[in-house]
């Protein structure tokens, strides 16, 4: 008895030390979520009093021991630190709540690693999706005009799909691409402008992203910022993260459609004068010219009655109409979720016969394979087809007609009985037929497919591989039907351009506290290809109607070509804060390119930045309203890889030309070595690169300022067609000899001045200033050209050059012996570059009504506005109804004396038509872009329905334009697309519109 009462009491010791070994090795099973059900992925758990944590996988699981009745700590950047009682449970999901500091703020950088905005060392900017919405634009870029400071949006035209061009914080290239990269969920894509094969713009491939599928846009703008990705970060970086499922929810399906309504935005024309010279009225069938200096329409009498007058602009441009239509399903189990939208866009253009449609799916699915493994596999899906006419001062562009024809006469029918042509002057086509007989169309499919993989070893390591493609082809195809005006005889262009580009990552993320130092480490490899194809073939003389086939054209020019270039990288990332108020951020990579030599073909890049919170140091008092302010400092060394292309080491061979003979030539092929001598010397430009900034909340986050001050340095600038030795058998050459610099202020605040019961008002402004300037192109080489600007030393990227008017020493105008004006020799007329942009947004919330309104500044820029300069030659600008006799102030250039000598009207602006400076205006503008009043039915009054939630929405864009010294419509243009040498001149395009947007939105 004694022996077992002895074993009993030594078993029970036993038994409680099992009992408490069993309680510490339970494992807890979980998932945290945040307010909507989406798993929140990096969310630090705690056991509270111990060292015992784990962090959440991508799906927002984790598994921790514990014992039964433990205390969990909850901390994720963005929302409050939560603590949860246990009591027994093996499974708990845990809902965080979103932190009202926006101090917290989680933004997605480089290589779509998401950082604590607080502990950032450099500028970035975010642009949510549901903003992006507001504006109604199809095309992502136009959708960012205005809303993130130091970028510049420039649209082309008003054509459906037309290109627009992004550049942030400047031109740092002379002739290599300057628009931004962009980033889809960590994986870079292509964004070129195709599509067109005569004059005007094409589509830049951002258009084929349906915007209702981002979640947010972050905007990487320095080197610093984008260093990670090396060779391809100087131009600034564009992250965009798509949206994603929701786990442990039931399906949501949401249905939206949109329809806006256009009107074009047309420059002011006279209508008081009819066709005709020196008041003398020619009636456009039997008298036929080009100028419109006839006699006042008010006196004018045809067949003794009064002349009728057409309104040529209303005559031809149409209400644009545009429908979009989307259906998207979010949803998840426990470890899984879901997101698949579609969409269809439909565009018809303010030109007849133009449009624009897009279908878009898009499909996201997350699964948590393993506790330890998660993947994502998602893809876009975008089919686009277009139709455009040609655009700009080409003979065969309708709108030069419509904006230059005369009102005395009336366009349609556009041909005569015998079949050809009715028009009021040679050379020129019946825009009405052109619509019929020229066309450019253009049919696109892509696909963007990405794979992500995250292994989670341990809490504080993660292994990712991420692998992403971008496919397209592109049809494209212009059309001209022979014209007996023009005496042209039928063309037709076929172009087949297929494109891929693969790129892969393979990063490892270790996260690790050490006492009061928090550490984030990442090192990684990249392997990047690309690859176009491009076939084209060029048909002249076509015989058939109607027959669209290369078989239809007597001679037939085919051409090929295709380029592909890898790259490899590898790179690391060091960030560490020490005790909440100090962070370091250290970034190197080191590239190797196939298109340089091979003893070059590797170079490293790198940066350095540091932020320092001081208000950590602040006094109580003052923390009662300063809620988070801190300095940054930033250096950093990036390249721009886009300006040595393939194979441009080496000197091609090219089809001959000697003197007239063009080969191949009566069937012998002919070739001969380019006249530009191949450089295997070339290297990526380079971009160093400081920044200064300052980052301020206060008053419970009502009140929040970033500063940035930035300076690059261009590098190792290429610059094309220098010329060499006529000795050596080439004209020209390719070299890295420019530099050139930017520098500038970067404001941005946001405010929220009321926040009281149901109301609310929320404003964001935007500010930017920038300098730039050309510092060296080639010993001895002070200006080359690039388009329709030119490149000087000394003097900002992409100055205007042309004839200018002869002054005296004072300035004032040298006037010949007939009273006008005196062309003087070319010289720089103008700037495109700004003199400072600002955006301002502001909403308004009332209960279930919210109203938002963004105005859009842009001071100085100018603009050559061709559409002047032709028509003061044809007499068709508002400016020329003043027709009067006058005498033009300035100083004869024979004599010295003032001018007295009276000269007509329309010599005077015949005049002006030859000097080119007389057509650069200020392209300064005010805008309202967008207005967006909503109604979002109370939940109370859907109880009883199959709806979950139901918005309406009224919408405006473009509304109000304030250009004072800008005689066309829409100062915010560049006619001839996105290209760096295409900025800066109005030429005869599509107008941009004024839109009414209806919209309605339902969940169920």
């Amino acid at each position: 008895m004694l022996t077992k009462l002895k074993r009993t009491i030594f078993l029970i010791p036993a038994f409680l030390a099992c009992s408490v070994l069993y309680a510490q090795t339970s494992v807890l099973r979980g998932k945290i979520l945040d307010a909507k059900g989406k798993p929140v992925y990096g969310a630090s758990i705690k056991v509270k009093g111990t060292t015992t944590g784990v962090t959440t996988a991508e799906d927002g699981s984790f598994n921790i021991p514990v014992t039964g009745n433990d205390q969990l700590e909850v901390s994720a950047i963005g929302y409050r630190q939560q603590e949860f009682p246990l009591t027994g449970q093996t499974e708990i999901s845990i809902t965080l709540t979103q932190s009202n500091a926006q101090l917290e703020e989680v933004v997605v950088t480089a290589l779509g690693v998401k950082r604590e905005k607080r502990n950032l060392t450099y500028s970035t900017q975010e642009v949510k999706g549901d903003d992006l919405l507001k504006t109604k634009e199809p095309n992502v870029v136009n959708a960012l005009a205005g809303k993130v400071a130091g970028m510049q949006i420039t649209s082309s035209s008003g054509t459906p799909g037309a290109s627009s061009r992004m550049v942030i914080r400047g031109n740092s290239s002379i002739y290599g691409d300057n628009q931004a990269l962009i980033v889809v969920d960590g994986v870079p894509i292509n964004n070129d402008e195709t599509g067109n094969l005569y004059s005007g713009p094409g589509t830049n491939r951002l258009s084929d992203i349906d915007p209702a599928t981002i979640e947010t846009i972050n905007v990487l703008k320095g080197s610093a910022a984008t260093a990670l990705y090396g060779s391809a970060g100087s131009r600034g970086v564009v992250m965009i993260t798509t949206k994603t499922g929701s786990t442990n929810r039931k399906p949501t399906l949401t249905f939206s459609q949109d329809l806006s309504f256009e009107k074009p935005l047309v420059p002011e024309v006279q209508t008081t004068y009819g066709q005709g010279d020196r008041g003398n009225f020619f009636n456009g069938e039997d008298q036929k010219t080009s100028a419109v200096w006839g006699p006042r329409m008010d006196t004018l009498k045809i067949n003794g009655q009064p002349a009728p007058t057409y309104d040529q602009m209303d005559l031809f441009f149409r209400t644009g109409v545009t429908s979009n239509s989307s259906v998207s399903v979010n949803g998840g189990g426990a470890n899984s979720s879901y997101y698949l939208s579609y969409s269809y866009f439909d565009q018809k253009g303010t030109v007849p016969e133009s449009d624009y449609k897009r279908h878009s799916l898009f499909t996201k699915f997350t699964s948590r394979i393993t506790d330890k493994l998660t993947s994502t596999v998602q893809v876009t899906y975008a089919g686009s087809e277009s139709n455009r006419p040609p655009e700009g001062y080409v003979l065969e562009s309708p709108v030069w007609t419509v904006f230059t024809a005369p009102v005395s006469w009336n366009p349609l029918p556009y041909q005569n009985d015998d079949g050809t042509q009715r028009v009021y002057r040679f050379s020129r086509n019946n825009p009405y037929w052109v619509l019929d007989h020229i066309n450019n169309s253009a049919r696109v499919n892509r696909v963007i497919p990405v794979l992500t993989f995250n292994y989670t070893p341990t809490n504080w390591l993660t292994i990712t591989e991420r692998f992403g493609a971008d496919v397209y082809s592109e049809q494209s195809k212009y059309v001209e039907a022979p014209s007996d005006v023009l005496a042209t005889t039928g063309r037709i262009i076929d172009r087949n351009y297929n494109f891929r580009q693969f790129n892969n990552d393979l990063l490892v993320t270790a996260h690790k506290d050490f006492g009061n130092f928090n550490t984030n480490l990442v090192l990684g490899s990249n392997i990047f290809s690309s690859y176009n194809q491009t076939y084209q073939g060029d048909g002249r003389g076509t015989s058939i109607d109607d027959y669209e086939n290369m078989a239809n054209a007597s001679t037939i020019n085919y051409s090929e070509s295709e380029y592909q270039t890898r790259k490899v990288g590898f790179y690391a990332q060091a960030n560490v804060e020490y005790n909440r108020f100090l962070n370091l951020s250290l970034t190197g990579r080191y590239d190797g390119s196939s298109v340089l030599a091979k003893d070059k073909s590797f170079y490293p890049y790198g940066s350095a930045a540091v932020a320092f919170v001081f208000s950590e140091f602040l006094n109580e008092r003052t923390r009662s309203w300063v809620d988070m302010a801190k300095v940054r400092a930033s250096i950093a060394s990036v390249g721009n890889d886009n300006t040595v292309g393939p194979y441009s080491l080496q000197t091609p061979y090219e089809k001959a030309t000697i003197g007239t003979i063009s080969f191949p030539y009566q069937g012998q092929t002919g070739f001969l070595m380019s006249q530009t001598l191949g450089n295997p010397f070339l290297k990526n430009e380079r971009i160093n690169e400081y920044e200064l900034g300052f980052e301020g909340r206060f008053f419970k986050n009502r009140l929040g300022v970033e500063v940035s001050y930035f300076n690059k340095q261009t590098k190792y600038g290429l610059v094309q067609a220098i010329p060499v030795a006529p000795s050596s058998g080439f004209a020209s050459t390719n070299l890295n000899s420019a530099e050139m610099e930017n520098k500038g202020w970067e404001v941005v605040l946001n405010a929220t001045p009321v926040r009281s019961g149901k109301f609310s008002w929320d404003l964001t402004l935007n500010y930017s200033r920038i300098r730039n300037k050309v510092l060296e192109l080639y010993p001895g080489l002070p200006q080359a050209g690039n388009g329709f600007t030119q490149v000087i030393v000394g003097q900002p990227y992409g100055v205007k050059w042309g004839g200018t008017y002869a002054r005296t020493e004072d300035g004032r105008l040298l006037i010949d012996d007939g009273g006008l004006p005196i062309r003087g020799a070319d010289g720089i007329i103008g700037n495109i570059t700004p003199d400072w942009m600002a955006g301002l947004n502001n909403n308004f919330r009332y209960g279930p009504f919210s109203l938002s309104f963004f105005f859009d500044l842009k001071m100085g820029g100018d603009i050559e506005n061709n559409v002047d300069g032709y028509g003061y030659f044809y007499g068709t600008p508002k400016a020329t109804e003043d027709r009067g006799e006058r005498v033009v102030a300035g100083v004869r250039e024979s004599d010295g004396k003032e001018n007295t000598t009276p000269v007509q009207g329309q010599d005077y602006w015949r005049r002006l038509n030859s000097i080119t400076e007389a057509v650069i205006q200020d392209g300064t503008y005010l805008k309202l872009r967008n207005v967006n009043i909503s109604y979002e039915i109370p939940k109370s009054l859907l109880s009883k329905t199959w709806m979950k939630a139901a918005t309406f929405t009224v919408s405006g864009r473009n509304l109000w334009i304030y250009s004072p010294h800008f005689t066309g419509a829409d100062p915010e243009v560049s006619s001839f697309g996105s290209s760096n040498g295409s900025q800066g001149i109005y030429s005869f395009s599509t107008p941009t519109s004024r839109s009414v947007n209806f919209s309605l939105r339902i969940s169920f």
